[in-house]
């Protein structure tokens, strides 16, 4: 969602006489800041981040007044209120100076950059402000929270006054409002019978106004929260009324959510407690919290002192927290945690040593959440920072840090696509890799994701045929695209951006107009005509349609609402753009398949339909209006509607695997209102139209129905169009991000084998699991989640001298993001499974069953299962481990996957896990019988910690045999070593200790790899640590381990050796030259020797021909050719002989043959 990038910037001024800061507010717009000092005042512009103007309060009126203490911009950024320690309010008026702007860009001779473009001054040049003291007002009490509503200012003080105070508040006074008059209550239905505060010492410590809730939250200093809002237009005591939270005694500040309605209240332990109200009732109800966790951070998880500010982001998707004792921790709406400086490398330096958090006294958000500004309190507390002497500049206590965010938090059109973009302030981040390989939709959607190092080792099992996933594997780093400069200098910042289902083109949107780039050619497309830019506000977003760019925007120069579309590979100019006219802003736009959608400000949702027309010399596209719906029944304000989209999904019976086709039909609108997932499905109650009876054009679309709320707390719903029948599980369900709850999937349940559904059966159900990343993007084919997350590098020890302590790449270290991905799979079939819906996690299974790491998805799910029932202190009525096991062996990977979660797994857990999948000594004669060696290998090592050795040797005797059999002379290598371990004096009982370390491809025995046989040789003979085995496999042996003794080294040498010989004699026998000679220089047996024992037995040749047959045969040797003139006379000379048997001087020359062979 939002990710740290780089090292914070630090603010430098020019003045010497300022002071150092210790508020920091930025304006409405986001434009200028205001910095506060205790007698001082000053506006800074945003980017670049210049000092504009300084105000300095006479000594006189800074002794009458107190020290500044909290600043409050008027919404139009024309005036500041600015209170103060004694009880004043100070207003000061923000005159403009026009055609005066303090700094210009200045370009070389020959530049691009023409500064006769439309705004030029305005949105490049930094704007020439004063500063006037307009009025001082004296509320006679000390205040404790400034805050601005609407065109007024709500003022609390410490004398249990509330003020409302006009902005022009000489013509039209003020009023004040004791908090006693005010009732409070659980909820609004009883408050008129509530109880009152009834303490003359209750005030309001802070508080934050809701537009959208009409009221504002406020924290009381006896640490209680509550909501007060009126009853009516009217602002009097008699018209207010307060709601209390019942369970919040230690508030300490607040934050509110206008687009979700949240109350966030920080509290006096730690954490947050976030609220909202009950639409039927008015009572706050307790929404989630936020709080540090001992298993992430058990060090200071309850050491962080109370919450000292919180500050939600400009597009009201993260919230930014800060302790007393300092630390920065961003989380999503609803709970996700995404970063926190309280741990990692932003506690710890590089040598181990603990750093000092960074204490924090005031921080406001840049434009677009790009920055976020940040005052310093140790700085702001000390004697004041570093003076640069060189440059003569004051370093302040203003740091500003920079962030990346995910397109959906601006665009949320973007949830349909299968790629990961992230935007910053002048750069675009993706994750689809080359461009030039994505010659087609599924190549190239979105599987270029990585992962972590410490997280690729079970994905590289099995071969990745499918198509895409090795770049999603092994493709690392992200491709970064530079915006224009030309587009960003006047358009700056960015707020929407777009990327195709292919991958290969993103659109930008900037404050004016917009531009696309094309990741094939490397080439940006700008407006020729500058004017048409800079005449059009994209006001809903941005989306691809094929090679279309389909964005809503308002018209300045026609003052009119639109709907357009560019064709990509066209000019860009307005000559080339279907226009259509719209009634009212559009707030959101969406795309499915051939409609587009359109969310407007009268809460009215718009669908056309859109086609492309080849007339012409280039293509162009049309759109008519198929559908209108209001909404204005069930949505209060049109600022809560977070994203809008078409799907296919609904809950009817036409859920069928006999018409996969209607999958692909627009049948339900998905509202996500203020977190609320509402879904409006088309109403086919009526008489229904036949399809082949009329045709697309002149079909009727039908109504839709009242809207049911699906699920609660969700961020972001990724959906897709596509349809494929052999995974119409994935594709036609419905994913849910739900912040800190993890993810839900709403995923449909078919019939099997076109059978008739059950009626007492739902058609959908609603399964959640939870992930370890944020998700940003789905592949819903391939079941995984791709996602981002925040990575730190120190570079703390190149500034090694004392006086590097204040530099940032000490205190800080440099933030990068890393793309990550994690397999969803096993967290549905296990919920499938707990409810008792086998069949249908079969056929999810089945459908899966291609996936490269589909055995790493079973062994997941086994492996969590038994951790948690078999570490379980209460008893387990109904375990779910007999069921999972059944499930598996449902497949044909069932005992690897076994063996897989065993050597991983604790060995105090293994009796509880075979009790369940079966004894492990039938599992590896199922190995044997199904010649899966490497397998078996591994069920040896459990067979050896569990059985006594003579069990272990009796199959280590039956793997070894078959191994020999079958060639597998890696293994034959390990087995003769372990038959080597099993006979070393061991005792009689398994040993206590399994292993877990990873199996290898050759049944896990990595240990023995390097390692050589010399079988011709005593252990005595062997170097010193040649043989240093331990009596378990369980750790690899090393320098430490013990000699064998030499009388049972010498038992195992003949044990080993007359299996050797056994397999020798019959391959000579069967005249196996080729493999005999393999077999000797594969295991280091020591031919020569052996053949002369063997000269009168098995190396007696019986039958030339059919040896000297088989050795031709054996090695691919043809057959010599006779001459033609030995053909005539086979009896020449008489000395052809019949019978004729070989004498002993022949048997040389036969091992002289097989030890040139060997050689």
């Amino acid at each position: 969602m939002y990710f740290l990038s780089g090292w914070p910037k630090r603010l430098r001024c020019p003045l010497e006489s300022l002071e150092q800061p210790l508020h920091i507010q930025t304006d409405p717009q986001r434009a200028f800041f205001a910095v506060l000092a205790p007698s001082q005042l000053s506006i800074w512009y945003s980017r670049p981040s210049v000092l504009i103007v300084s105000y300095k309060e006479l000594s006189k009126p800074a002794s009458q007044f107190g020290p500044y203490k909290q600043v409050e911009w008027r919404p139009d950024s024309t005036m500041i209120a600015v209170s103060t320690a004694n009880g004043y309010i100070l207003f000061f008026d923000i005159p403009s100076s026009r055609d005066k702007y303090l700094y210009e860009p200045v370009y070389p001779k020959g530049s691009p950059h023409v500064k006769g473009t439309p705004r030029y001054k305005e949105e490049q040049c930094a704007p020439s402000l004063n500063l006037e003291m307009k009025k001082v007002l004296d509320l006679q009490a000390s205040i404790t929270s400034l805050k601005s509503m609407l065109e007024d200012l709500l003022v609390a003080t410490a004398d249990g006054l509330l003020h409302l105070i006009h902005w022009d508040g000489m013509t039209n006074g003020r009023k004040a409002i004791n908090l006693s008059t005010v009732p409070f209550s659980v909820d609004l239905q009883s408050s008129r019978v509530g109880s009152f505060l009834g303490f003359e010492d209750i005030h309001i410590r802070d508080m934050e106004y809701c537009a959208t809730l009409d009221g504002f939250a406020a924290v009381f200093n006896d640490g209680r929260v509550g909501f007060i809002t009126p009853i009516s237009s009217r602002f009097t005591a008699e018209q207010l009324r307060g709601v209390w939270a019942q369970d919040v005694f230690d508030g300490t500040c607040v934050a509110v959510n206008n687009k979700y309605r949240l109350m966030a209240f920080g509290c006096a332990n730690g954490s947050v407690q976030v609220y909202t109200i009950d639409n039927s009732t008015g009572a706050m109800q307790l929404s989630h919290k936020l709080e540090l966790t001992p298993k992430q951070y058990p060090d200071i998880w309850n050491k962080t002192g109370p919450v000292k500010l919180m500050r939600w982001s400009p597009d009201n998707c993260v919230v930014m927290v800060t302790w007393e004792c300092g630390g920065l921790s961003l989380w999503s709406v609803f709970g996700a945690q995404l970063i926190c400086t309280l741990g990692g490398d932003f506690a710890y330096r590089s040598d181990g040593t603990k750093k000092d958090p960074l204490k924090i006294s005031s921080m406001s958000w840049g434009s677009e959440g790009y920055h976020l500004w940040v005052i310093d309190g140790n700085c702001s507390l000390n004697a004041g920072c570093d003076i640069d002497t060189k440059n003569e500049a004051h370093q302040l206590g203003i740091l500003q840090f920079q962030f990346i965010k995910s397109a959906l938090t601006a665009n949320t059109c973007m949830s349909n696509q299968e790629q990961v973009l992230l935007q910053g302030e002048d750069r675009l981040y993706l994750n689809c890799g080359d461009a030039t390989q994505a010659q087609n939709p599924r190549s190239a959607s979105a599987h270029s994701d990585h992962k972590p190092i410490r997280e690729r080792g079970p994905f590289l099992e099995g071969n990745l045929d499918s198509q895409g996933l090795s770049t999603l594997l092994g493709h690392r780093h992200w491709h970064v695209v530079q915006i224009h400069s030309t587009y960003l200098e006047s358009n700056w910042p960015i707020r929407f951006s777009a990327i195709d289902k292919l991958g290969q083109n993103v659109a930008v949107v900037g404050k004016f107009g917009f531009a696309h780039y094309s990741l094939l050619t490397k080439k940006w497309k700008l407006f020729g005509n500058i004017t048409q830019e800079q005449n059009m506000i994209v006001t809903g977003g941005i989306a691809w349609w094929n090679d279309f760019i389909v964005l809503a925007c308002y018209n300045l120069s026609d003052r009119q609402e639109e709907l357009r579309i560019y064709l990509r590979t066209s000019n860009l100019d307005n000559a080339f753009a279907h226009v259509t006219k719209v009634q009212a802003e559009t707030l959101l736009l969406s795309v499915f398949r051939d409609i587009v959608i359109l969310f407007r400000e009268d809460c009215s949702i718009c669908l056309y339909s859109i086609e492309r027309q080849p007339d012409g010399p280039s293509p162009t596209a049309s759109i008519q209006v198929l559908q209108e719906v209001s909404m204005s029944r069930y949505i209060p304000h049109p600022f809560l509607v977070v994203s809008v989209t078409l799907t296919s999904v609904r809950t009817e019976t036409g859920i069928s695997l006999k018409m996969p086709q209607q999958a692909c039909e627009a049948e339900s609108i998905m509202l996500n209102l203020a977190g609320q997932l509402i879904m409006v499905q088309r109403d086919r109650s009526g008489p229904q139209i036949r399809e082949k009876d009329s045709s697309p054009n002149q079909r009727k679309l039908l109504p839709f129905c009242a809207p049911v709320v699906l699920a609660q707390s969700v961020e972001n719903v990724w959906t897709t169009c596509r349809a494929n029948k052999q995974k119409r599980h994935l594709l036609e369900a419905l994913w849910l991000s739900c912040g800190g709850s993890g993810m839900k999937v709403w995923l449909p349940l078919f019939p099997r084998d076109h059978r008739k559904p059950h009626s007492f059966l739902s058609r959908r159900i609603m399964l959640p699991f939870h992930i370890n990343i944020y998700p940003l993007a789905v592949l819903f084919e391939d079941a995984l989640v791709l996602g981002a997350v925040n990575d730190t590098v120190l570079y703390d020890c190149l500034y090694a001298h004392s006086s590097a302590r204040q530099h940032l790449e000490v205190l800080f270290p440099f933030c990068i993001v890393e793309r990550t991905s994690q397999i969803y799979l096993h967290h549905i079939l296990r919920q499938l499974l707990v409810r008792n819906l086998g069949e249908q996690a079969l056929l999810l299974a089945h459908s899966c069953a291609t996936l490269p790491y589909f055995p790493h998805v079973l062994e997941l799910m086994l492996h969590e299962v038994l951790e948690e029932e078999a570490t379980s202190r209460e008893p387990i009525p109904d375990p779910l481990l007999p069921t999972v096991a059944k499930f598996i062996t449902e497949f044909p990977l069932f005992l690897q996957t076994v063996v897989h979660c065993a050597r991983k797994t604790e060995y105090a857990l293994w009796n509880y896990l075979f009790a369940a999948v079966g004894n492990p000594k039938d599992l590896f004669e199922e190995c044997l019988m199904a010649q899966d060696l490497d397998t078996a290998a591994s069920y040896l090592i459990i067979l050896q910690n569990m059985e006594v050795p003579a069990v272990s040797r009796q199959h280590a005797t039956l793997l070894f045999n078959t191994a020999l059999e079958q060639g597998k002379w890696d293994l034959c290598r390990h087995m003769i070593r372990f038959l080597k371990a099993i006979g070393s004096g061991e005792s009689e009982t398994p040993p206590p200790t399994p292993t877990t370390q990873e199996p290898s491809s050759t049944g896990g025995f990595e240990f023995f790899r390097h390692r050589s046989i010399s079988l011709s040789q005593s252990a005595e003979n062997l170097p010193a640590n040649k043989f240093n085995l331990q009596k378990t496999l369980s750790m690899p042996s090393g320098p430490s381990g013990k000699r064998w003794s030499k009388d049972s080294d010498c038992a195992e040498n003949m044990y080993i050796d007359m299996m050797l010989w056994r397999h020798a004699r019959r391959l000579l026998e069967e005249i196996r030259l080729k493999d005999l000679g393999c077999f000797a220089a594969q295991l280091g047996f020591e031919l020569i020797g052996w053949l002369c024992k063997e000269r009168a037995r098995a190396a007696r040749v019986e039958d030339f021909v059919i040896a000297l047959k088989r050795l031709h045969k054996d090695f691919l040797w043809p057959f010599p050719v006779i001459p033609a003139c030995s053909v005539n006379s086979p009896f020449k000379n008489g000395k052809y002989k019949t019978g004729a048997v070989p004498s002993e001087s022949a048997f040389p020359c036969i091992c002289s043959f097989v030890s040139n062979l060997i050689t």
